[in-house]
């Protein structure tokens, strides 16, 4: 299961890139387990995703709570939570 990532704002300045191509493991079936996947793999990814109060998630340009199932998707985009002004 490939899954392109993408990260805007501090999300993408912590992990030092926009994108990525990922292959998680079958175990891996929510957006909260491919963040606890990708933290372990890489220090970068474990600050970016540090607090996860401050993390919004869309999967396949839909946004969904973290807990949400990532089966069968073919993007997950992580993204701090958005204000207005």
């Amino acid at each position: 299961m490939a899954l392109e990532m993408l990260y805007f704002a501090w999300v993408r300045e912590n992990v030092g890139r926009g994108s990525e191509r990922v292959e998680p493991p079958a175990e891996v079936t929510t957006v909260a387990a491919l963040l606890d996947w990708l933290a372990a793999g890489s220090a970068a990814h474990a600050q970016a995703f540090d607090d996860r109060a401050k993390l919004r998630a869309a999967v396949d340009q839909a946004f969904v709570p973290l807990d949400a199932s990532i089966v069968d998707a073919r993007e997950v985009a992580i993204f701090p939570p958005v204000t207005g002004g």
